[in-house]
């Protein structure tokens, strides 16, 4: 049986909550995946051009820190990858975590929370940062997806 990793970046707990449902439906392991400078309610405003996530999010070499690594990354077959959707793709601290490891032979499927959007571009932006992994395209769930939704979803994998 494959180990499975359930990281997640969760800006205002909704994407937290979803992946603590794919854990408890997968029993893979949880990793929250913290920036070293957390973000505040201004940081968040997609409305504002100078907020930091707007910021971020137009620069496509940005890197937010992480306070925070995963113990042995290797001993896991399977990482989900959680974030909410920003700019129609995954945050830029989704690509400092995958970039922060060596994550070759491995599967990695993204999932992702939003209002409306869709996942965007995110696996193929990950798998762009990701040499030797097989990464899946991933999908966006509401934020109140149950647990046997996520487990007939992620049953392909693990």
């Amino acid at each position: 049986m494959s180990k499975v990793l359930i990281a997640y970046f969760s800006a205002s707990g909704v994407t937290k909550k979803l992946a603590e449902t794919l854990s408890e439906a997968t029993g893979g392991d949880l990793f929250e995946i913290v920036p070293e400078q957390p973000y505040t309610k201004a940081d968040l405003n997609w409305m504002n051009p100078k907020s930091r996530s707007s910021v971020e999010m137009k620069d496509r070499s940005s890197r937010p820190a992480i306070s925070s690594k995963v113990e042995d990354i290797s001993s896991y077959d399977i990482v989900f990858v959680g974030f909410p959707v920003w700019w129609y793709r995954e945050p830029s601290i989704i690509d400092t975590f995958v970039e922060s490891y060596d994550l070759s032979g491995k599967t990695i499927i993204p999932f992702a929370t939003s209002g409306s959007s869709g996942i965007g571009s995110s696996g193929e932006n990950i798998a762009s940062l990701t040499k030797g992994a097989k990464v899946e395209a991933g999908e966006r769930f509401k934020a109140n997806a149950k647990a046997d939704e996520l487990r007939q979803w992620a049953q392909k994998w693990i």
